[in-house]
């Protein structure tokens, strides 16, 4: 009985590669410095793997930035604006389509299906000319090879690649994609030919889109992909990998007949519906490659339940075919458990993380084969019942709470104009108001005052003190720069959704359980195990002390409901919606303490909400309904003179513009800028929003400063199809990964934008 691993964590277990790159766009090493590291991690994952027992271990999971970028690269299909002039594809190309460089902007950057993983999205026309520009998925295989390694080397599949790509500008926006099949299919196949030559016998190719809603014509073009593929194939095993939903009838159809393809693999933890559809029919003479050990998540496998599954499908697949998996690729977790000193022994019995989910698809595959590891399976079977009986997982007065909010659907008295009015009447702010998202710049002598506050190396007093010093530099410095609604910069916060999990009850938090969330920047996902209550204010002391050092306006922070459920891993054993019912009530507990402190304009940011939408159609207004009523939960109790902010980050919200109207919020600031504000278009197209809004009009995620004439000429665009008075001035997103270098020249020319555009209002009036 076989067993095979999607993908694997490539930042390392203590972020090695997160600190080699930063280290290398820094100038403080060179590049075989990085590429050292790179290669020490590789092999010591395929080395992991392999003494594991895996049959069947990835190569070309690795990235230093993004696998799609990487493929991007592959197929030479880099943007014309980075000069690239042919030649294997070298870390200046590669990492300014990642992040930009000081004369051209960054490739948009967007999530990566339902995950909190970002790609760099291809740009694609009808004139790109396609070359195979980096040979990195051999130079991988080969080098496992030398280590004794033999590997599955892993691609995205090119009809996914088309269709995660867009347009590029200038290109028509109906211009299709899938048109380009036919020029980057020849690249695959030279790719092919040199790994077949290297010795590889299995290939995969992700086509996660398959779990997506298609139409007729989509799917055609996997069956046209693949009859074209398959003689370059021939002689190699083809896997065709598909993660994150159940794959829907059609879909499914046109996967299993695809030619020349040998196995598929299947989330069944996601993709429950799945399960009936390789029941009802599988291919004779095929491999079933069974994803039953979930790899978004850090829960223990219930290798009881799995093992019953696995069986259930020997009789579908037979012995021989049936290869146990992962969900997907353990990209989306923490990298290993061992490095968790600081988890109570009982919490820590309950999960497992990449590594050791590793040995959870071997141990199923051995028991499969009749080489059940018993203690294993008893230790197991015992972690999951004391999770199901633990008194910390279960709070009887929080789930009357949660119980008591069905039924009313929460909507603030008085409609949006009106309170916009009251609160106008009290805030006094002129036209184009200009504010920033929350967060100002992380130095590192404000992380060390924290790390030594933790390691109580130094005491509360002085803490407070130092911080209190920081808010007051980033008051007074948003004061100089005439900033209209100041925030308090949040210097006592380490992260945005880790601040608030750890004052809750229910939560749990790791040292180590860093998962990539795009390039070098790894987030830390706290832990809901159990029912969710706040014990006490949260935020309320450093807001009210903001607000003591300025007479304008100063935003309370916090994070919402929704978005603390999407970035955090959350427990399996209730619906995730009653979760996230339980967080919104503690959150509406900090907005009424906030509003009786004095503080006017509470923002409680969404970031995530667009994240959680599932991938298709038909589940979107479920979710939606309750994400958006868990947001107004939130602020359903302030008075209308309190002015309630929610912010957005890099989504595409065009297909949610009524639920985000819905969420009934007095003012939304929302990512732009990256995306070509896309999100104008909506607007254009005739939606009526009412309330405030704040299109970002610079992209923080590159250290490029704009000037004040780009920034004012994106707000004008804004004006072409927004009214004067709804319209917020502010960045893309938070500040913290910035340097102060480039914030205060970057604020100092949206404020000047923002005042030239009411002066020019003004005298055209």
């Amino acid at each position: 009985m076989a067993s095979h691993i999607v993908g694997y964590p490539r930042m390392g277990p203590k972020r090695e590669l997160k600190f080699a790159l930063e280290s290398f766009w820094d100038g403080k090493s060179t590049a075989d410095d990085l590429q050292k590291v790179a290669a020490d991690l590789r092999s010591s994952i395929w080395k992991q793997m392999s003494d594991a027992g895996i049959k069947y271990i990835p190569s070309n999971t690795f990235s230093y930035y993004d696998q799609v970028l990487d493929t991007t690269a592959m197929l030479g299909a880099v943007p014309s604006r980075y000069n690239w002039n042919g030649g294997e594809i070298g870390f200046d190309t590669y990492f300014s389509m990642a992040r930009g460089n000081a004369s051209v902007p960054a490739m948009e950057m967007t999530k990566w299906f339902d995950t909190n993983y970002h790609f760099i999205v291809p740009e694609l026309g009808p004139d790109v000319k396609f070359t195979y520009a980096s040979h990195k998925a051999v130079t991988e295989y080969k080098e496992a090879k030398a280590l004794g390694v033999d590997t599955v080397p892993v691609f995205v599949g090119p009809v996914s690649y088309l269709l995660l790509s867009k347009p590029a500008k200038g290109v028509e926006k109906t211009f299709d994609l899938l048109s380009l099949l036919d020029k980057i299919l020849p690249i695959y196949k030279e790719v092919i030919a040199e790994l077949k030559e290297a010795g590889a016998t299995w290939i995969q190719f992700d086509e996660a889109t398959l779990v997506k809603d298609l139409e007729a014509y989509q799917l055609e073009a996997f069956t046209k992909a693949y009859t074209e593929l398959e003689s370059a194939c021939s002689g190699l095993n083809v896997l065709v990998a598909t993660y994150f939903a159940d794959v829907p009838a059609e879909a499914y159809k046109t996967l299993t007949s695809l030619p020349g393809v040998t196995g598929y693999t299947f989330d069944l933890i996601r993709g429950e519906k799945t399960l009936g559809l390789i029941k009802s029919s599988f291919p004779s003479g095929k491999y079933l490659f069974a994803g039953v050990v979930d790899g978004r998540n850090i829960w223990a496998n219930d290798l009881a339940g799995s093992l019953a599954v696995l069986e259930s499908l020997e009789a579908v697949a037979g012995k021989d075919k049936l290869v146990v998996s992962t969900s997907c690729s353990l990209l989306h977790t923490a990298v290993d458990l061992v490095n968790e000193t600081k988890l109570d022994d009982e919490i820590k019995s309950w999960l497992a993380f990449a590594a050791q989910k590793v040995v959870e698809v071997n141990a199923l595959a051995k028991a499969l084969a009749g080489q059940k590891d018993e203690a294993y399976f008893a230790a197991n079977a015992a972690a999951q019942a004391s999770r199901k009986s633990s008194p910390r997982v279960t709070n009887e007065a929080v789930q009357k709470a949660a119980a008591a909010l069905r039924g009313s659907d929460h909507r603030r008295a008085t409609n949006v104009s009106a309170r916009l009015d009251a609160q106008q009447k009290k805030l006094n702010l002129p036209i184009l108001p200009t504010t920033t998202i929350g967060s100002f710049p992380q130095t590192i002598e404000l992380r060390r005052v924290r790390r030594e506050y933790k390691a109580k190396k130094i005491s509360e007093e002085e803490y407070v003190k130092a911080i209190k010093e920081e808010i007051y530099k980033v008051v007074q410095l948003q004061e100089e720069l005439d900033i209209d609604v100041l925030v308090h910069g949040e210097p006592e916060r380490n992260d945005m959704v880790e601040y608030f999990g750890e004052q809750l009850s229910g939560f749990a938090f790791t040292a180590n359980g860093w998962v990539q969330s795009y390039g070098s920047r790894c987030v830390k996902p706290p832990i809901i195990y159990g029912d969710v209550s706040r014990p006490k204010a949260m935020t309320v002391f450093w807001s009210s002390m903001a607000q003591e050092m300025t007479k304008r306006p100063m935003k309370g922070m916090l994070t919402g409901p929704v978005t603390i459920l999407n970035w955090s891993f959350v427990r399996n054993d209730q619906p995730r919606f009653e979760t996230c019912y339980q967080i919104a009530l503690a959150i509406k507990d900090e907005v009424e303490d906030l509003e009786k402190a004095g503080i006017t304009v509470i923002q409680i940011d969404e970031a995530a909400l667009r994240e959680g939408l599932p991938l298709r159609k038909a589940e979107h207004a479920f979710y939606l309904d309750w994400a958006v009523h868990s947001f107004r939960i939130t602020n359903v109790g302030v008075a209308d003179t309190t002015q309630i902010h929610t912010h957005m980050c890099y989504s595409n919200f065009n297909d949610i513009i009524h639920s985000i109207i819905n969420m009934d919020a007095d003012v939304i600031t929302i990512e732009n800028s990256r995306s070509d504000e896309k999100l104008l278009s909506v607007f254009r197209e005739g939606v009526k929003y009412g309330a405030g809004i704040g299109p970002g009009v610079y992209d923080i995620h590159s250290p490029r400063i704009p000037s004040m004439e780009e920034i004012h000429d994106r707000i004008n665009k804004m004006l072409a199809v927004l009214e004067t008075n709804i319209l917020w001035v502010n960045p893309d997103c938070g500040l913290k990964t910035r340097k102060y270098a480039e914030v205060k020249p970057a604020l100092l020319n949206m404020v000047a934008a923002a005042k030239k555009l009411r002066a020019e209002l003004a005298s055209a009036k």
